[in-house]
């Protein structure tokens, strides 16, 4: 082990060479035709099914736009000028439809150049907010759903850098908006400030802290100050006609909830000290409950500084956690606490218990019920009814509780316990509806509720609605989606009386789209949106679900398509892009979501473009990593990983479609890795393309992915997973390409660099290529075009031309 050491020393020390000066380029045509298509609008519809808000925006930001000044504090990434956050999406338009019959029309009044973002309805739903970010600042508008039209009620003085600036009062007649200090001092430039002395910090003896790696934390005074500069704002209240009132005082506010009855406010700050080691999500924080004049009439949590957890993930902090509204009743909080100290490790019969209480909150609290994995929450029914859930991830289990609120006596009733993970006996979500409070609760008729499943199975993708006798446990399947050529996706339940509901119907080559099915007339599906197919030059490519088995008898799945070129008999290269994913039993992880008539759509990230290139695809090849009983996924992960590799490729070698030998895989993130691994570990393929990965598991010490062992529990499962320490033996041609800004945990830059340096030091072939100012994911239109072209001329290089 010290000569491995030594030698991830050595390597770390040398420098990138042969840097390559090269600007922004372009894919072919065929790839670029597809990338730039128009993106059809995103929709927000009512909860009656009635009234839709379309909203429009480019398929790409620009390099422009990301090279604007960003602050990255906290684990917030946060525009200085204009106060939101600095990789925020953006819509450019906006059109109101009225009715189910009528047309999309263009608002009116909407600012030239507009970028929105933060959409929300009224209560009543017959308005909806949402902000404007100019060059300077973040306004508030008003959409006016009747009239479609807008109007500005802010100034662009909102502070949007820890989330949605506003909340809506119960009357629909005001906002509680979240204004920037006016005290808010000067930020320092962190580039030129000079140091007042070191920055310091200190470890408790026996005190442990086990923190992932996250990225974008506070470093220093400077950062410290910055944060809180850019985090305080006054909460003010402004009325429709854009009236302000001052509301409360400067503070570091986080959260903002309204009491269903809207007669009280929840209101969470950030207190200090603040923390290098931790997200401002987990700095000290104080819930405080007001009165919608401002005046404080309980503080009902202070949460302290939250570095040191048990380890585990399934390990919590003590005292309180999830507080929110109990959506059924006027003013009444709920929450957990935890039973076992918030030690996994800890064997107790119950986990969590759960709390109420009620307004004016002078009372003491009263107890519900108790769960016996960690409480995962409540849907709300009526006074004796409720929907509670919990969930263990490392038995992959949940169970599903019919609680009784009013008496506590009553033992709760288990509804469903099963494994989260296996998708073919999902029962569903249940039905909601709004209640008086405009809150959405369980529906509930003669004490039956209902249930939307996604209806998966061996056969493909079936959705349905049951009803569920909640005394009995029985189930009477109400509908279900018969279509065999098409895939239906049931989106909500409008009105079960009459048997409305709101679906998505879509196809290989029929693009996504919004029908009212009536559940119990039969009849056709209405049509309320009528988008086109923006891919026209795919809409026919052969596309298949295939099944195969690997070595131990797991069965496996991928989705096939064909080049668009095809010829029957003729031999093709084939880029394979995979995600590995960590199971606990081999029956979930060898079930398929996947449907063949899914319509096809290729997303910047995904390796469809190339069948118009000539190529075979196999997407979304499943590569599970499984785990029973005692033994963990990644004890045997190498092993699993190629014998998935194996079967996939066997599989589609056996079709006849491919040259065996011109085979190459690709992932993004945890497929990346897996890429790597790939290459490291055997002979299958012929290149590779890893696209923000992480490759030296030593640099994220205390877990990864699904592993929850720390490397001095596990030194040699993070050694064997780790490309970085078998550089020597990957000599197949490999891209990396990385975000320099990339903000995901674990996968700093550097992950990309050193494992470059490594290879590159062993004489491997590789090329790397870090995109400016772009993060986990990809943004501007240059970046992503940049990266097709790259992937693009690495293909055609190491499959078409050898």
């Amino acid at each position: 082990m010290k000569k491995r050491i030594l030698i991830y020393f050595l390597l770390s020390g040398i420098l990138l060479s042969a840097q390559e000066s090269l600007n922004y380029q372009k894919p072919s045509e065929e790839i670029l035709e597809l990338a730039e298509a128009a993106r059809t609008p995103s929709i927000r519809i009512d909860s009656n099914g009635e009234n839709m808000v379309f909203l429009y925006r480019s398929s790409f930001k620009n390099i422009e736009t990301l090279s604007e000044k960003e602050m990255r504090l906290g684990g917030l990434r946060i525009n200085p000028k204009t106060n939101i956050n600095s990789r925020q999406n953006y819509y450019n338009n906006i059109k109101v439809r009225l009715g189910r019959n009528g047309q999309e029309t263009l608002v009116t009044g909407l600012p030239e150049h507009g970028r929105y973002a933060n959409f929300s309805w009224s209560p009543n739903q017959s308005m909806m907010a949402f902000t404007n970010t100019t060059s300077n600042g973040v306004e508030l508008w008003i959409l006016t759903i009747k009239d479609k039209t807008v109007k500005k009620i802010t100034e662009n003085n909102l502070n949007a850098n820890t989330g949605i600036p506003y909340s809506w009062f119960k009357n629909n007649e005001a906002l509680l908006i979240k204004t920037l200090s006016k005290n808010k001092k000067t930020l320092i430039d962190t580039k030129t400030a000079v140091p007042t002395g070191p920055t310091i910090s200190v470890s408790e003896a026996g005190k442990k802290a086990q923190n992932r790696t996250y990225q974008d934390l506070l470093k220093n005074k400077t950062d410290e100050h910055n944060f809180e500069q850019l985090v305080r704002s006054e909460l003010q209240k402004v009325d429709l006609n854009g009236n302000i009132t001052p509301w409360m005082k400067n503070d570091m506010y986080r959260n903002i909830s309204f009491s269903p009855d809207g007669n009280y406010i929840m209101i969470t700050t950030i207190e200090k000290p603040f923390s290098y080691l931790v997200p401002y999500s987990r700095f000290p924080s104080k819930s405080n409950i007001y009165n919608t004049n401002g005046t404080l009439v309980k503080t009902v949590l202070e949460v302290p500084l939250i570095e040191d957890l048990p380890k585990g993930f399934m390990s919590v902090r003590k005292g309180k956690r999830r507080i929110n509204w109990r959506d059924d009743k006027p003013a009444t909080l709920v929450w957990a606490e935890a039973l076992d100290d918030g030690d996994a490790e800890k064997e107790v019969s119950h986990r969590d218990e759960v709390f109420q209480l009620e307004a004016p909150f002078n009372s003491q609290p009263k107890s519900l019920f108790k769960t016996i994995n960690r409480y995962a929450g409540v849907e709300w029914g009526n006074d004796n009814t409720a929907i509670a859930y919990d969930y263990w991830w490392n038995t992959r289990n949940t169970k599903t509780y019919l609680i009784n609120p009013t008496n506590p006596n009553v033992k709760p009733k288990i509804l469903f316990d099963r494994n989260y993970q296996d998708r073919y006996s999902d029962p569903g979500n249940f039905v909601t509806t709004k209640n008086k409070f405009g809150r959405n609760v369980i529906e509930l008729i003669n004490n039956k509720a209902f249930l939307i499943g996604d209806g998966y199975s061996n056969k493909g993708k079936f959705p349905f609605i049951d009803e569920i006798n909640l005394k009995t446990k029985a189930t009477n399947r109400l509908y279900q989606s018969a279509l065999t050529n098409k895939v239906e996706d049931i989106t909500m339940a409008l009105n079960l009386k009459k048997g409305e509901v709101l679906v998505s119907i879509e196809s290989k080559n029929e693009y996504p789209n919004y029908y009212i099915r009536n559940i119990k007339k039969r009849i056709a599906p209405i049509p309320l949106t009528h988008f086109k197919n923006p891919f026209k030059s795919i809409q026919n490519v052969s596309k298949k679900i295939i099944k195969y088995k690997r070595e131990d008898g797991l069965e496996l799945s991928g989705t096939l398509y064909l080049p668009t070129d095809y010829k029957a008999g003729k031999k093709y290269p084939m880029i394979m892009w995979a995600y590995p994913r960590e199971f606990k039993d081999k029956s979930s992880a060898g079930q398929s979501t996947s449907n063949s008539n899914a319509f096809t759509y290729p997303w910047y990230g995904s390796p469809i473009y190339w069948v118009t290139k000539g190529y075979v695809v196999l997407d979304d090849a499943s590569f599970p990593i499984v785990g029973e009983g005692n033994e963990e996924p990644n004890d045997t992960f190498i092993k699993q990983l190629v014998s998935n590799a194996k079967a996939a490729i066997d599989a589609v070698d056996d079709m006849g479609y491919i040259h065996r030998d011109k085979v190459a895989v690709g992932g993004h993130s945890y497929g990346a890795f897996m890429t790597a691994n790939l290459l490291s570990h055997s002979n299958l393929f012929a290149a590779g393309i890893a696209r923000s990965g992480a490759y030296n598991r030593t640099l994220t010490p205390f877990g990864f992915q699904s592993e929850e062992r720390n490397y001095w529990e596990a030194p040699e499962i993070y050694y064997n997973m780790s490309p970085f320490m078998h550089a020597n033996t990957m000599k197949t041609p490999l891209l990396l390409i990385h975000g320099e800004a990339d903000n995901n945990s674990g996968t700093y830059p550097l992950q990309s660099e050193r494992y470059f340096n490594a290879l590159k030091g062993l004489g491997a072939p590789v090329r790397l290529v870090m995109l400016p100012k772009e993060s986990h994911g990809y943004a501007a239109k240059e970046s992503i075009l940049h990266m097709l072209w790259e992937q693009d001329q690495w293909l055609e290089k190491h499959l078409k031309k050898q």
